[in-house]
């Protein structure tokens, strides 16, 4: 049986190694290592805005985290803490993302992934977390990662995979305000969403925190699990 082909959605960043110091298309090495030692084949895509066509070609999307979206996305004047817009990013993204729900695919959203996911269901975002809570525990600093509880709701798919309480790491300063069509299924003691997903759907999640850098293989493998299924059901109906 193959492999689940699995995109994840990648940046333009500058990088340095060996000889170039240069623009390039990048992604945390952890989101492939995820995938693959789920099972899955991963395909990374960079930014790419004219079409959507490579979703036919996928057993599920992974979209990961990153730089904020720009908040003229959901209407929003843009806050003085809010990251230069990434135009090539969120189009592009966005354009992957809308096609995968149209296509049926599972979808996995981590950090900025449940961010764009909430957008694509209708929602908005909250700009800097500490004018709503009060304290920059969602991200200590730059590069240091938070540590804190979240509380997922009985019956939730997430809760179905760490129970009704899990100890998550977090690097962010925005989060879902409203989650449009989404349904709130993890939240912070502080009250920050931290998991939403579509229950109609056989698997469409996104999180707030990172397994991508941590030792949790249960998101992964859910996912992977998901993509394996969708992918069967593809080549028993060709």
């Amino acid at each position: 049986m193959s492999r689940p082909v699995i995109g994840i959605a990648s940046y333009r960043d500058r990088a340095r190694w060996n000889i170039w110091d240069t623009d390039a298309t990048v992604l945390q090495q952890g989101y492939v290592d995820g995938v693959r030692r789920a099972g899955g084949r991963a395909v990374v895509l960079p930014p790419d805005d004219t079409d959507a066509d490579v979703v036919a070609r996928l057993d599920g999307l992974l979209l990961p985290g990153g730089a904020d979206v720009d908040p003229a996305r959901y209407g929003a004047a843009r806050h003085p803490r809010t990251d230069t817009p990434s135009a090539d990013r969120d189009a592009g993204e966005l354009l992957l993302l809308e096609a995968a729900l149209a296509a049926g695919l599972p979808v996995l959203g981590v950090c900025r992934g449940l961010q764009l996911l909430a957008l694509a269901y209708g929602g908005t975002l909250h700009q800097h977390l500490p004018d709503l809570v009060g304290h920059s525990g969602h991200c200590p600093a730059e590069g240091v990662f938070g540590r804190h509880p979240v509380h997922l709701v009985p019956g939730s798919r997430a809760a179905a995979l760490y129970g009704e309480l899990a100890e998550v790491n977090s690097h962010h300063h925005q989060a879902v305000l409203d989650p449009g069509g989404l349904h709130v299924t993890g939240r912070g003691e502080d009250g920050v969403v931290e998991a939403a997903e579509d229950p109609s759907r056989p698997f469409v999640l996104g999180v707030q925190w990172h397994p991508e850098v941590s030792d949790d293989r249960k998101l992964f493998a859910a996912f992977v699990a998901a993509c394996t299924t969708r992918s069967l059901h593809t080549a028993a109906s060709v």
